[in-house]
């Protein structure tokens, strides 16, 4: 009589700790990345610097080197910025005025010939530079997060409600290549 409770003890010990650790992975996997979203990752984009990907949808803010037709960059506007509506079949299009001036445009102030200090039009704390490489000739972003210079490849901007006008943004994760190390990483700032 007493094998019966046992055994019935055991396996009900087995399946909770079953569902414990599914239930601890879900969580987890949520705390890596609490985006319910897939994003996708642009492919063969002319000229692209960097993205942006951002909740509440996977359209892609795309920042791409405006050339001229001579071939030489845009002094006066180095670069060109515009959605990747994945949300809407992948297509194309500019930024509104609203979006360009108040949310995801970026404005540029010329350094010197080849290197450039930008800045988001909504967020002035993250100061960026463009500037041309001398080991492939190629213009890249850099920005100094957390003592580390990184050559900017994506930023995720994770938004939790909010309005249209003042989302709740909880941080921003820059993702590109350590200058130093010449590893892939990733720093989170909290945005204030």
């Amino acid at each position: 009589m007493n094998k019966l409770p046992f055994n019935y003890f055991t396996k009900a010990l087995i399946v909770i700790t079953i569902l414990l650790n599914i239930v601890s992975q879900d969580l987890l996997a949520q705390s890596k990345n609490p985006s319910p979203l897939h994003f996708p990752t642009p492919k063969n984009v002319d000229n692209m610097l960097f993205y942006i990907q951002r909740d509440p949808n996977t359209n892609t803010a795309i920042y791409a080197i405006n050339y001229q037709e001579n071939g030489k960059i845009n002094k006066s506007n180095p670069i060109k910025a515009y959605w990747i509506r994945y949300a809407e079949k992948g297509e194309k299009e500019d930024f509104n005025y609203i979006q360009r001036k108040f949310a995801y445009g970026i404005e540029s102030k010329s350094l010197n010939n080849e290197e450039f200090e930008l800045q988001f039009v909504s967020y002035k704390k993250l100061p960026l530079t463009l500037k041309k490489i001398d080991s492939d000739q190629k213009y890249h972003v850099f920005v100094n997060i957390n003592q580390k210079k990184i050559q900017v490849e994506k930023i995720f901007v994770r938004i939790e409600g909010g309005s249209f006008w003042l989302p709740n943004v909880k941080y921003a994760e820059v993702t590109g290549i350590d200058a130093s190390s010449n590893k892939t990483i990733t720093e989170r700032m909290l945005l204030k």
